[in-house]
């Protein structure tokens, strides 16, 4: 593999900056810089430094992935889309389960907040099936079916209204691999560097509230873009040589894909 080739699959790591302040996560973000090719700005970040970070962390050349989740009426998820988009941010979420009207409003947003024609949008990934569900839960909430049974109709809802990806977990990546093709956008969390005997559990870590998750050899095998990854690096005791053992993790099930 050369190293164009190298930095192509590093592109694909998303490193969840999931700090509670913006000083925790710029030292983390120092940290990786090189060794991972986005960073995801969730909802405690968010919560804690409001846009400013995110828009810092672009104008600093990094690549940043919003993780909102918009999720509401389709004018005020336009609104929140066109602002994302204003932040130059490279991707961002919304619940697939909003709607059809409410994702067209998203992609609708993100347009008018690149500015014009020549300037691309963010990519507009639905979030399917919260990797933190299993099937017990969704059955509490009135869900019927398995996850992946749920994810596939989610997928076939926000493919239908356009979006570019949806974010699922790596246990429902293959069936929905085959239901939207090759060039819709597949984008992973969940993701363990191994897991326990029986594939239960992450080995090098305890349990924690991820119910679906894979490691990255898996996740690319089933046909994930791009993986996402919290604690395996931020908590690790050196993080950039984590990302790093993902990274070649995920180089290898990569060469191992047909051409």
């Amino acid at each position: 593999m050369t190293e164009r080739d190298k930095a192509q699959v590093r592109d694909k790591l998303i490193v969840a900056l999931d700090f509670p302040s913006a000083d925790a996560a710029w030292r983390a973000a120092g940290r990786l810089r090189g060794h991972v090719g986005m960073f995801k700005v969730g909802s405690e970040l968010f919560g804690a430094e409001g846009p400013d970070f995110a828009r810092h962390l672009v104008a600093d050349g990094g690549r940043v992935f919003l993780d909102l989740k918009f999720h509401d009426i389709p004018n005020t998820v336009r609104a929140a889309a066109r602002q994302a988009a204003q932040l130059g941010v490279t991707m961002f979420t919304v619940h697939a389960s909003g709607g059809r009207k409410m994702l067209e409003a998203a992609i609708q947003g993100a347009r008018e907040g690149s500015g014009n024609e020549d300037k691309p949008r963010p990519l507009v990934v639905a979030v399917t099936v919260l990797t933190s569900l299993a099937s017990e839960d969704l059955a509490e909430i009135g869900v019927v079916g398995s996850p992946e049974d749920a994810a596939v109709r989610l997928v076939r809802l926000a493919q239908g209204a356009g979006v570019d990806g949806v974010v699922a977990s790596a246990r429902e990546m293959a069936a929905i691999r085959k239901v939207c093709g090759p060039r819709f956008v597949l984008v992973t969390p969940g993701i363990r560097l191994a897991l326990a005997p029986g594939g239960s559990a992450p080995a090098e870590a305890a349990p924690d509230d991820q119910a679906r998750i894979a490691t990255p050899l898996a996740a690319i095998q089933a046909g994930a873009d791009f993986l996402v990854v919290g604690r395996p690096i931020s908590q690790a005791p050196d993080p950039a040589a984590a990302a790093d053992a993902i990274v070649s993790e995920m180089e290898k099930a990569l060469a191992a894909s047909p051409a």
